[in-house]
């Protein structure tokens, strides 16, 4: 079993600054790709940004130039710092990880994080 592990989110005032943190812990071998979804009431849970095991980054538009991913492998661990942010970007931020756990099985599965709340006032 895999399990991810949120934390960071929390009340913040419009422009303010906020730092997501994910660990992931259980029978990894490798990780490939992390990213970080949120969802707010009503809404599609959506794609805010991506990173590949090299490093490479997808960002929704909605948050280029004000967040940025970025993950640390030896401590099975994916980040989003987020600066300047506004009131539509209140939701519940999830974690989720595609997770190889055998050495003789190449075949990896995708986890998700239980979420942290983001609330961001005006």
């Amino acid at each position: 079993q895999v399990q991810l592990v949120e934390s960071g989110g929390g009340l913040v005032q419009a422009g303010g600054s906020l730092r997501l943190s994910c660990a992931a812990s259980g029978n990894i071998f490798s990780i490939n790709d992390m990213g970080w979804y949120h969802q707010a009431p009503g809404n599609q849970r959506e794609l805010v940004a991506t990173i590949t095991r090299r490093g490479n980054t997808n960002y929704a538009d909605s948050v280029k130039g004000r967040f940025t991913i970025s993950r640390d492998n030896a401590k099975n661990t994916v980040y989003l710092q987020m600066n300047s942010l506004r009131p539509e970007d209140t939701a519940v931020y999830y974690c989720n990880a595609d997770v190889r756990s055998s050495i003789r099985d190449w075949r990896s599965y995708a986890y998700w994080g239980q979420g942290t709340q983001v609330t961001v006032s005006s």
